[in-house]
């Protein structure tokens, strides 16, 4: 409900009447369990991008990797990713925004990415001397930035592509 309500109205334009009128309970419910609008927002596209990008455990780093990609610039370049871009503006002028961010939905999706960094670690599929925040940001980084700046397109070829050059420096060695 909220998703739908932030597609229609926008992030700024959405109150927390809205969404309580919406989900059928009182703005003092939605309090106890969320500080602001924005949390709520964040949980509902943490909800989302899981079910469009969730942990595949395929058995291979690789493909793993390229299907978390590939649903997050899927879930990007729709509707959605508009959104979201609002919310990383948001947060940029709002250290709430930004705490519930970073700790709600950016945290947890990282979290995604390092168990599938070390499955292939274990697996032998790619060394573990290399800093997965590094290889995450590099990785994961790109589709927010052609999010924000809309300068490129949000695709599986892109998505593929990073994934495959990732790889080339995170695999082991025979």
């Amino acid at each position: 409900m909220t998703s739908e309500l932030l597609r229609g109205v926008g992030l700024r334009a959405m109150t927390t009447d809205e969404i309580a009128t919406r989900s059928g309970v009182s703005k003092a419910t939605i309090y106890k369990w969320w500080p602001n609008k924005y949390a709520v927002a964040v949980e509902a596209f943490l909800s989302e991008m899981m079910a469009e990008a969730p942990d595949p455990d395929t058995g291979s780093a690789r493909e793993d990797l390229r299907t978390v990609l590939r649903g997050v610039m899927h879930y990007f370049s729709g509707p959605r990713g508009r959104v979201y871009a609002q919310l990383v503006g948001e947060s940029q002028s709002d250290p709430i925004v930004q705490r519930e961010l970073r700790e709600h939905l950016v945290a947890p999706r990282r979290e995604l990415v390092r168990a599938i960094l070390d499955r292939g670690v274990a697996r032998g599929e790619l060394r573990a001397d290399v800093d997965q925040d590094a290889v995450i940001d590099m990785v994961f980084g790109p589709p927010v930035y052609r999010l924000v700046t809309g300068h490129a397109p949000l695709d599986e070829a892109t998505a593929d592509a990073l994934v495959d050059a990732a790889m080339r420096g995170l695999a082991r060695g025979e």
